[in-house]
C-alpha cells in the first residue's frame, strides 16, 4: 500500500490470511448461528480486504489508522447483514459497505462544515451511483444519478461537489521545466474593471513577438505539448525551445 507500512492500527499486514470463498461461506453460517468465534475468524480473513479497499481512498489527509478502523466498522456490518441464501459472493456485497463507511466518514469529519441535508442528498447520491455502476456496467452520468434518486439535477451537482476535498490556492495543477502554475494563478474576479485592460495588453503584447516565439507558446500553452515535443514539431532543439519561450514570456512580462 502506498503507506508503506508492515503495521497498520496494531495489525501485522504480512500476516494477514486470505480465506476461500467456501471458509467464508462456512464462517458466516457459524457466524449467523452465534459462533463468536466463526465471526472473529471471519473478520481477521477479510482484513486484506478492507486494505485493497483502502487503497482508492489514499492521499486525503486522514491517518491511514483511522481509515483502516473504519473500514473494519463497514466490514463487520457487512457480516452481520449478509445473506448466506443469495447467490452473491460475500466481497461483492462487503466492498461497497466498506466504500460506504470510509465515505460516509470522510464526508462527516471534512474540514469544511457543509449542511446536514446537502450531505444527505450527496450521501443518496453516492448509493444510487453504486446501484446504477452495477446495473449498467459503467460510470453513471450525473442526469442518471438525477433520475434514480427522483431529484434534480442541480440538486445533485452541488450536493456531490459540497463534499469533495478542499484544493489549497498553492496545490500545483501544472510543471514543466521549473514554471509551476498553482491554482492560485488560475483564479480571477470576474468582477474586476481592470482584468479586461489586462487581457488587451497581454493580447497587445503577444501581437509584438516574432512568429516563431508565438508559435512556441502556442504550441506550449494552448497545445498542451512539452518542450520536447515543441522542439521536434517546429525542428530546433530542446534548449532553444526553452530559451525562446522564456524571452517570449519575458518580454510579455515588460509590456504589462
Amino acid at each position: 500500500m502506498q503507506y508503506n507500512k508492515v503495521e497498520i492500527s496494531g495489525v501485522n499486514t504480512s500476516d494477514l490470511i486470505v480465506l476461500k470463498e467456501s471458509e467464508k461461506t462456512e464462517l458466516l453460517k457459524k457466524a449467523r448461528g452465534g459462533d463468536k468465534k466463526a465471526r472473529e475468524d471471519l473478520i481477521k480473513g477479510n482484513l486484506r480486504l478492507v486494505l485493497s479497499v483502502l487503497q482508492r481512498f489514499v492521499n486525503r489527509g486522514e491517518s491511514a489508522d483511522d481509515l483502516f478502523q473504519v473500514g473494519v466498522v463497514g466490514l463487520i456490518k457487512a457480516i452481520d447483514n449478509f445473506d448466506t441464501s443469495l447467490d452473491v459472493k460475500f466481497s461483492t456485497y462487503a466492498v461497497p459497505m466498506i466504500m460506504g463507511e470510509l465515505r460516509r466518514f470522510l464526508r462527516d469529519f471534512q474540514p469544511l462544515r457543509v449542511s446536514r441535508s446537502l450531505r444527505d442528498t450527496a450521501y443518496k447520491a453516492m448509493q444510487a451511483k453504486e446501484t446504477l455502476l452495477g446495473r449498467f456496467q459503467r460510470e453513471p452520468t450525473v442526469d442518471e444519478i438525477a433520475k434514480e434518486m427522483g431529484a434534480k439535477r442541480a440538486d445533485v451537482v452541488a450536493a456531490l461537489e459540497s463534499i469533495t476535498d478542499p484544493v489549497s490556492l498553492y496545490e500545483p495543477v501544472y510543471s514543466d521545466s521549473g514554471d509551476t502554475l498553482f491554482v492560485l494563478d488560475q483564479v480571477g474576479d470576474c468582477n474586476d474593471d481592470s482584468q479586461w485592460l489586462e487581457e488587451l495588453s497581454i493580447k497587445e503584447a503577444i501581437r509584438a513577438l516574432q512568429p516563431r516565439e508565438k508559435n512556441i507558446l502556442y504550441l506550449r500553452f494552448f497545445q498542451g505539448k512539452t518542450q520536447v515535443e515543441v522542439a521536434n514539431s517546429i525542428g530546433i532543439s530542446q534548449a532553444q525551445v526553452s530559451r525562446l519561450e522564456k524571452g517570449a514570456l519575458n518580454k510579455i512580462k515588460e509590456q504589462i
